[in-house]
């Protein structure tokens, strides 16, 4: 048997030792909250939960700072470079409930630049694990600063947390922002507030 194939059977029973066990969970759940775990329209909803965690979970199985591998020496400058907007979408690790929103980047190159889509891809992986607002955006702008060691990074959050909107005493409108702030931006008030209006353009 080929390496390969080894790999793709060990995933295919991990995922069906996932599914029965999500099955036996979800048999509990509905029994708790008064539902037929058999009726029509739940009786294959622990698999597909089961499966949609591959997709949710996905960045546990990518190194992120593999993402930012890729950079360049030509078009490095002393010149602010934002990405703004990154929609993205986690899991709060306190109530396995979502959170979502728009994250911004910005970083001064020293010499080294990376492509505009690896950030949102750098979001992306840690996006894709179980989370808490504030950690994630530590992790990106920690990563920037490691893999591409520039002159100073800052990131910015706002995120939507549906373990505020729909727990009892709900806040629906209520809005979390963070920020992570490194380099020259934490020395230099007038870089962070370049940051900060370029975002709000």
């Amino acid at each position: 048997m080929s390496s390969k194939n080894s790999i793709s059977e060990k995933s295919n029973t991990h995922m069906q030792m996932h599914i029965e066990n999500t099955q036996n969970y979800m048999q509990n759940l509905f029994q708790f909250i008064g539902e037929d775990g058999n009726r029509e329209g739940l009786v294959k909803t622990p698999e597909r939960v089961a499966k949609l965690h591959e997709t949710l979970y996905s960045g546990y199985a990518i190194d992120p700072n593999t993402i930012l591998d890729s950079v360049f020496s030509d078009g490095a400058c002393n010149e602010m470079v934002v990405v703004r907007d990154i929609e993205f979408y986690s899991m709060c690790e306190h109530h396995l409930l979502p959170f979502f929103g728009k994250i911004s980047i910005g970083y001064i190159p020293d010499k080294k630049v990376v492509g505009i889509s690896n950030l949102s891809k750098l979001v992306e992986v840690f996006a894709r694990r179980l989370q808490i607002q504030e950690k994630l955006t530590t992790q990106i702008a920690d990563t920037i600063m490691h893999s591409l060691k520039p002159k100073g990074a800052m990131v910015v959050c706002e995120a939507l947390h549906l373990c505020m909107a729909m727990r009892d005493n709900a806040k629906q409108n209520s809005k979390i922002l963070t920020s992570a702030v490194r380099g020259l931006f934490q020395q230099d008030s007038r870089t962070r507030m370049e940051f900060m209006q370029l975002i709000k353009t």
